[in-house]
C-alpha cells in the first residue's frame, strides 16, 4: 500500500501516471506536452489516412494508426506519431497500449508548435531505432520532406507536393 503513496522517480513513470488521451510524449528522456493540433494539420492528417487506410485495406499488407497512439522505442523515447504504418510481420509488436519498436512507416503533419522537434530530435530517433520511411508534410504549402532509411542513416529524397511516394508500400499516396 505505502508503494501507491510514493511519488514517480523517472519521467516513465511520471508519463505513465498521466490519464489516458493526454497529447504527450517522451522525447530523449523529456516530457514534452503537445497542443492541440490546428484545424489545417487535421485536414491533411485525414486526407492522407483515408487514403493509405483505403490501399491498405484492399491490400492487407499491414496497419495504419493515427494519434494519439503511442509508439514505445524505449521508456526515454514514446512518441505519438500523426500516422504510422504497421506491417503484417510486425503486428505481434502492437497490443492496446501502443505499439512497442520501430514502425515501418511514419509520417508527422508539421505544426508551429512541434515541427523543429518533428524535424530534429524525432527524426534522429527514428533514424536510430530503424524506421524504413519517415514524411513530414507542411499543412500550408503541402511540402513533403521524405527520409528512406538506407543502411543505418536516412537519406532525403528530392521534396514533392501533396504527394509522399513510399517505396516500401510500391504506392502513391496524393493528398
Amino acid at each position: 500500500m505505502l508503494s501507491a503513496l510514493r511519488p514517480p522517480r523517472t519521467i516513465y513513470q511520471v508519463w505513465k501516471s498521466l490519464p489516458e488521451g493526454t497529447l504527450c510524449q517522451i522525447i530523449n528522456n523529456n516530457l514534452i506536452m503537445t497542443p492541440d493540433p490546428l484545424n489545417s494539420h487535421q485536414k491533411v492528417l485525414n486526407k492522407i489516412n483515408n487514403v493509405l487506410f483505403n490501399f491498405l485495406e484492399r491490400k492487407k499488407t499491414g496497419e495504419v494508426c493515427i494519434a494519439p497512439f503511442d509508439v514505445h522505442f524505449s521508456k526515454q523515447n514514446i512518441f505519438q506519431p500523426d500516422i504510422f504504418f504497421v506491417s503484417n510481420n510486425q503486428s505481434g509488436k502492437m497490443d492496446e497500449r501502443g505499439f512497442f519498436g520501430s514502425s515501418d512507416i511514419i509520417i508527422e503533419i508539421l505544426s508551429p508548435g512541434t515541427a523543429q522537434k518533428d524535424l530534429g530530435e524525432k527524426k534522429d530517433v527514428y533514424e536510430q531505432y530503424g524506421v524504413k520511411e519517415y514524411y513530414t508534410v507542411d499543412p500550408a504549402s503541402k511540402i513533403v520532406r521524405s527520409f528512406i532509411l538506407k543502411g543505418k542513416h536516412f537519406a532525403e529524397q528530392p521534396k514533392s507536393i501533396a504527394v509522399i511516394h513510399s517505396p516500401l508500400l510500391k504506392f502513391k499516396i496524393n493528398f
